[in-house]
């Protein structure tokens, strides 16, 4: 199982990709870099790329509204140009709080668009002269929309690869069937090993019975809160804290995946408490509500021979990476992080 880490630079951007190599050598076999509402994730992903030898790199996600589908492509096959064939593009649909309230891009058929923008993305990779009739693209664009001048086009530079691999980050049940169908890689978040047959296997199911086979094995890549040791309360507490926020705040009341999603996992009655006391603003209590069952679930905290038993689960749930958010006195100090990654990078085998 491969190790990864989301690239955490709160403390600086520079001080980050320094502990890179250190966390490279210690076992971490691929990075993410994100792009919410902050820096652009492409500018970031160029440097680690150079500053690195044979970390893979992924989009975390990008976007699919913010960029033109042929800009994504170009994008992502400069990412893997200049990293050697290291990168992943990794995209997703994020929500209308952050397409609209921050790009003023309307935020309509997610799935369809999606499609869309890896089916020309491959076409844009392969040199293709591109033509495409979809329902949310046309290229060229027609007459009717524009002055008619556009001509079919190719990309100049021959890329690394021409199927660079694509990673969807996806939660309910219709984009997990697309990611399954047409991906590459599967991103879900608070990934519950116990619970994901339950939850995801009939998407997964309905996705693969239309997959490629030349896509390969559907490659699943999952973020774990992470600590190991005797005494972990303080991760635990930190996980607790993320979890109400992304259930309690990410998104409106009636329009957040990740609260649909807890309720999915059999916690309707704790998220909508979680729900309410976020958006009261008793973010603690919120923290507080959140069963002990739904933390120990989707993290990998506890003794080294608890989060054995846990990258086992992970394992037999089809997880082939691992992406660690360090908690607690793990996330406090550059020794923490490089110990954590050596950790479980031993028990992950």
């Amino acid at each position: 199982m491969r190790i990864g880490m989301q690239l955490d630079h709160r403390r600086g951007f520079l001080e980050a990709v320094e502990e890179l190599r250190d966390l490279e050598r210690a076992g971490l076999g691929i990075v993410y870099v994100s792009e919410l509402y902050s820096f652009d994730a492409v500018s970031q992903l160029g440097y680690v790329a150079a500053v690195t030898d044979r970390l893979e790199i992924a989009s975390g996600i990008l976007q699919a509204y913010t960029r033109t589908p042929t800009l994504t492509a170009m994008t992502a096959a400069g990412l893997d140009y200049v990293s050697g064939g290291r990168f992943t593009l990794g995209i997703g649909v994020s929500g209308p709080q952050v397409v609209e309230g921050f790009h003023g891009v309307p935020y309509d058929a997610p799935l369809g668009r999606t499609r869309e923008i890896v089916e020309i993305c491959r076409k844009v990779w392969r040199r293709e002269t591109l033509v495409y009739e979809g329902r949310h693209h046309r290229i060229p664009l027609g007459p009717d929309r524009g002055t008619g001048l556009g001509k079919p086009l190719k990309l100049l530079n021959r890329p690394v690869r021409e199927r660079i691999p694509v990673m969807i980050a996806a939660t309910g049940p219709k984009n997990t069937a697309l990611a399954a169908e047409i991906a590459e890689a599967w991103e879900p978040i608070f990934f519950h090993p116990e619970r994901a047959g339950e939850v995801f296997g009939a998407a997964l199911g309905e996705g693969g019975a239309r997959r490629d086979p030349a896509l390969g094995e559907l490659q699943v890549h999952v973020d774990v809160p992470a600590a190991l040791g005797d005494d972990v309360a303080d991760a635990l507490d930190a996980a607790r804290l993320r979890l109400a926020h992304y259930i309690g705040g990410m998104g409106a009341r009636g329009r957040n995946f990740y609260f649909d999603l807890a309720c999915r996992y059999g916690h309707g009655d704790a998220a909508t408490r979680i729900q309410d006391l976020y958006l009261d603003g008793r973010r603690r209590e919120a923290a507080a509500a959140v069963p002990d069952s739904l933390v120990r679930g989707v993290s990998l905290i506890g003794s080294p021979a608890e989060a054995a038993d846990r990258i086992a689960a992970f394992a037999a749930a089809g997880v082939t990476t691992l992406s660690l958010s360090p908690m607690g006195r793990a996330a406090g100090s550059r020794e923490g992080r490089l110990r954590l990654v050596e950790q479980v990078a031993a028990l992950a085998g």
